[in-house]
């Protein structure tokens, strides 16, 4: 292992006396850092928008069971509101109903006589 890494810092030191050389593989680094940064950047900015796009989503979903939710306990009450109703026209309808039966006039009344 360490001859490897011997021998890599004898072909780096050669490369770094040429000039020539030395200035394009300067050149190569600093065009592979700066695409490095600009690749991070573009996906940090694709991170934040689909991020955001999760985000509107998970607001419409978190809208919409919120408006069902709504909705049922609409019907619920609405629900418990008619049966009040109809237990309260049912009361009614027997009273007219047993009004109706009653006579109008006395049996003993002179009209009726």
């Amino acid at each position: 292992m360490k001859t490897v890494l011997t021998q890599l810092k004898a072909v780096a030191s050669a490369l770094v006396r040429k000039a020539k050389i030395r200035k394009g593989v300067l050149s190569i680094l600093a065009a592979f850092f700066v695409l490095q940064l600009y690749f991070v950047r573009e996906l940090l900015a694709a991170e934040l928008i689909f991020g955001i796009a999760f985000a509107v989503v998970l607001l419409l979903v978190g809208i919409s069971y919120f408006v069902g939710s709504l909705g049922q306990r609409g019907l619920e009450l609405t629900e418990a509101g008619a049966r009040v109703i109809a237990s309260s026209a049912r009361h009614g309808y027997s009273t007219v109903e047993e009004i109706s039966k009653k006579p109008i006039r006395h049996p003993h009344s002179e009209s009726a006589q």
